[in-house]
Parts: C-alpha cells; sequence; structure tokens
C-alpha cells in the first residue's frame, strides 16, 4: 500500500456474549492493522454498514446455520463502500461494492466475494436495503417461499421494518386484494398506511389476535409474513384460510429470550386448514436475484416501492444502533454511515 493510503482501522469487536438483551459492555471498539493486500484482493472505504436482527443469534455460542461470531474478533455484516485499492483485475479503485466485511470503517475484502454496484440506479445505502439482501428477502419470501398470486389477503408483521415495509409494497404491486401490517407505535402505523397497506395496527393496542381479526375481517388472510413469531404467529394462525401459506422469515419476539420460548398453542389448526409453514433463508433464495434486481429497480424508479431509512451517525454508536434495533427503535432499515 502506498503512504496515503490508511494502515490501520477503526473496528467493532465482541467483547462477551450477550445474556438476553445485549448491552454496550458486550462490544469494544477497537483498532488494528490492516493487512497488506494480496493478488485478487480489494481495499474499501466503508460508506455503510448494516446492523440486522439476525446477527444476535450469531453473539450466541451455539451451532445454528451461521458460524458464531468470535470472542475478541471483528463482528461482520453486509457493508457498502467504495474501493481505494486493488489487487484485483475485476474490481478498479473507484468501484463501489457490496460486501460482509462490515463493523468496521475499512476492510480488506477478497474481490471474488464482493459485488460491484451499478452507478447512478440509487443511493449506496440502498444496496444494503430494497435492492440488497433485504429486498431479495422480502421478494422471494412473499412470492416464492409463500407462493403468493393475485387476490391474495396478506398480513405483515414487523411491517415497519425494513424488509416488512417492502414486503407489503410488493403484495400491493402484485396484485393482493388487502395488505395488513402490524407494528410498534402509533407513528409506525400511520407510516405503514402511507406506504399504501390497506390496514395496520398497533400490538401495543391489545391481543394482536383480535386486533387481526378485525382488520382481516370474514375474509381471513391467505398469506402470513412473519417477521416475529410469538403471538403474532399464533394469531396468523387462528385467522388464515384453507390452504395458507405462512413465510417464516424471523422471530424478532424472541431472540433475547434466556429461556426456552413455547410455540403457538394453536399449531394443530395447520393439519384441518392445510397449511404451509415454510421457514426460508435468504442465502438460499440467489436464484431470484437477477429477476428481484430488474423488478426492485422499476418500481423504486417509478415510486411503486418506497423504502425509509434510519441512520446513526459514526461507527462508535454501531452497538446502539444495533440494541435499538431489536428494541423496535427503527422505521425501515437500521444503518450506520461510517464514513
Amino acid at each position: 500500500m502506498s503512504s496515503a493510503l490508511p494502515k490501520r482501522t477503526r473496528e467493532i469487536q465482541l467483547a462477551s456474549r450477550p445474556q438476553g438483551r445485549p448491552v454496550q459492555e458486550n462490544f469494544r471498539l477497537a483498532e488494528t492493522d490492516l493487512p497488506e493486500l494480496e493478488d485478487g484482493q480489494i481495499l474499501v472505504r466503508n460508506e455503510f454498514m448494516s446492523v440486522d436482527p439476525y446477527m444476535r443469534g450469531r453473539m450466541n455460542d451455539a451451532k445454528s446455520y451461521s458460524a458464531p461470531f468470535r470472542l475478541d474478533a471483528a463482528l461482520d455484516g453486509g457493508a457498502v463502500g467504495e474501493v481505494i485499492a486493488s489487487r484485483s483485475e475485476a474490481l478498479r479503485v473507484g468501484d463501489v461494492v457490496v460486501h460482509q466485511l462490515g463493523w468496521r470503517e475499512y476492510s480488506v475484502v477478497d474481490a471474488a466475494s464482493a459485488t460491484p454496484v451499478p452507478a447512478g440506479l440509487a443511493p449506496t445505502s440502498a444496496f444494503l436495503g430494497a435492492l440488497g439482501m433485504t429486498g431479495l428477502t422480502a421478494y422471494a419470501g412473499l412470492l416464492k417461499v409463500a407462493e403468493f398470486k393475485a387476490g391474495d389477503v396478506v398480513f405483515v408483521s414487523g411491517a415497519a421494518g425494513a424488509v416488512g415495509s417492502i414486503v407489503g409494497q410488493v403484495a400491493k404491486a402484485m396484485g393482493a386484494s388487502k395488505v395488513i401490517g402490524s407494528a410498534g407505535s402509533p407513528e409506525k402505523v400511520a407510516r405503514l398506511l402511507e406506504l399504501g397497506f390497506d390496514a395496520a395496527f398497533d400490538y401495543h393496542d391489545g391481543p394482536v389476535a383480535k386486533q387481526l381479526r378485525e382488520a382481516a375481517g370474514e375474509r381471513g388472510i391467505d398469506v402470513y409474513f412473519d417477521n416475529v413469531g410469538g403471538e403474532h404467529l399464533e394469531a396468523a394462525l387462528a385467522v388464515l384460510t384453507v390452504g395458507g401459506r405462512v413465510a417464516m422469515c424471523g422471530a424478532i419476539s424472541q431472540y433475547n429470550s434466556t429461556e426456552p420460548t413455547p410455540g403457538p398453542r394453536n399449531l394443530a389448526l395447520a393439519i384441518g386448514k392445510q397449511l404451509t409453514l415454510r421457514g426460508f433463508l435468504v442465502g438460499g433464495q440467489r436464484q431470484h436475484a437477477a429477476e428481484f434486481a430488474g423488478k426492485m429497480a422499476g418500481w423504486l424508479a417509478d415510486g411503486t416501492v418506497r423504502y425509509d431509512e434510519t441512520i446513526v451517525d459514526g461507527l462508535e454508536n454501531a452497538p446502539k444502533a444495533f440494541i435499538d434495533l431489536l428494541d423496535g427503535a427503527n422505521t425501515g432499515k437500521m444503518l450506520v454511515r461510517l464514513h
């Protein structure tokens, strides 16, 4: 590296494993040396990094679909930034890329694992949200996992979050007869109605089952996109129609639980109603990425889909942004601006 390039980077490390809800003391701001670039690598000056609910599970020392974060080492996750040095023929200085070595201001990345971002299509932050993993999760979860079809009534929990807000808008764009969303504040409910949801309710206002039944009416719901689990899943099972489908994307209501959480008490309804409950990970939906990217670019361009961002400034504030995310402080995608 030339002398003009950074030799060190600040990063957020996992100092201890959270017991229940994470606290600031579980994280550490550290400064480390950047390794020399090897052939096929790039140095990225990160502009934005993503904090996502799935990261909570990786903070536990437990076997899961993704390896646990290591103690006293940098966390990782989605980031977008500019290439400032390159030993790759595929990527040049000045290119903007998405990669998975977030939680640090500068990242040395294998070029093969970085995805270049088309210039001028949207602000760079959108490639961590509506045009990135978040958008693909919403699109594939609704259309491929839940097998949505025009005329369906759709219920989305966590609907003001990054994924949920896009699910509802895509459902409307594809011909849903009604889209219902739940969220955690009057302001979020109002925002869902602005985004085109037909009905929305604050789950703090009373039992979810009662509010959902009132919103769905006699017709019931055909599709439930589950970001929350728990009481929401139980409520949806009661209101789903025969042949209804559930896309199980997340269960944020129990991520911080220290004791086993009870399952829905009415799960046996799935038998008589012939329901399909299908869990999924966005990594298993990458075959739909090109189709998604084309559709979403068009929807964003003509205003069919709009997206919200909650942006926190400074790497040192990334742990608080993550904790706030789990507490529901965000509307839309929670991002940390690094440069």
